[in-house]
């Protein structure tokens, strides 16, 4: 085993993921969805709390995981969650309410995000978390960036494509698509960037200052 891979697992079985999220992330899996791994998830619930988030958004509900967490990280936020499976969001909104969060904190769009966020208001939110089609994602990052405040936060987990963005063989198009997302966004003037590798990868943006 690979110190990547140590590390990976060390990550994976020192993170505590709390009791409500672990029965959703087990619902998910039932109904065949793919939830952002507890490390990851972790990371995310430590951004929200660290910004003091009060507004999100979150572009792939996951049957709930990735909320729950960026809710256990910000217990005040209101979390705004689309996704184009009603059997989705029928998930999450079963796990938020088991989890026992106030429904005026959680608000479901049932939609394609290309359709829902251009109608949403610009540098109106904290965090905008991106777990959708990974054919969107530079769409998605675009709008991302324009509805977070300005020291606001985009995040994108799963950025490494299970270690195909590493092999500089592949360039198929959604490869291609998250290499050049990574490379163009460390370089950006308009937001600091970090990439972490710990579970299935977090590309973390924080805008700066608009002029």
């Amino acid at each position: 085993m690979g110190d990547y891979d140590a590390n990976n697992r060390f990550a994976a079985e020192a993170t505590s993921e709390p009791d409500h999220i672990a029965r959703a992330r087990a619902f998910a899996y039932e109904l065949g969805a793919t939830p952002i791994s507890a490390p990851v998830g972790a990371q995310c619930a430590l951004i929200a709390a660290a910004s003091q988030a009060l507004n999100i958004v979150e572009i792939g509900t996951g049957a709930g995981v990735s909320g729950l967490w960026l809710l256990h990280g910000s217990p005040r936020a209101t979390l705004t969650t689309i996704d184009s499976e009603p059997e989705h969001l029928g998930a999450a909104r079963q796990a938020f309410a088991e989890a026992k969060i106030p429904p005026a904190r959680a608000r479901f769009i049932t939609g394609r995000a290309a359709e829902v966020l251009p109608r949403m208001n610009e540098a109106s939110y904290d965090i905008v978390l991106i777990d959708a089609d990974p054919e969107g994602v530079i769409e998605y990052v675009e709008h991302g960036l324009r509805l977070v405040r300005a020291g606001g936060t985009v995040l994108v987990p799963r950025v490494l494509a299970g270690g195909a963005v590493a092999d500089p063989v592949r360039r198929d198009a959604i490869t291609v698509a998250y290499r050049s997302l990574i490379q163009e966004t460390q370089s950006s003037p308009a937001v600091i960037g970090a990439l972490s590798i710990v579970g299935e990868g977090l590309l973390q943006l924080t805008t700066l200052p608009r002029d």
